[in-house]
């Protein structure tokens, strides 16, 4: 059941639309092409084990935590809720 000017299934559009965009973000964000035996970061070898599971890392895991923990995400507004356009 939508509410005031929604049609009905509205919300669930968004939700959908935010786990897309969530997905998409992610993927954007994973490496592509030819991997590296050694992380471009310290120069320390990345394990066998990682390069089998993400051929395409150029960096070792500690390298790739630090930088993933520096990732901003900026979203997009979907409620539209006067509470959710003051923050």
């Amino acid at each position: 059941m939508a509410t005031g000017w929604a049609r009905d299934g509205a919300v669930q559009d968004q939700i959908d639309d935010t786990i897309t965009d969530a997905v998409l973000t992610a993927r954007a964000r994973m490496p592509s092409g030819e991997g590296t035996e050694d992380c471009v970061i310290c120069g320390e070898e990345i394990p066998a084990a990682r390069r089998r599971a993400l051929p395409s890392a150029r960096t070792c895991v500690e390298c790739q935590a630090g930088r993933d923990s520096r990732i901003v995400q900026a979203g997009i507004n979907r409620r539209g809720s006067k509470d959710s356009q003051l923050r």
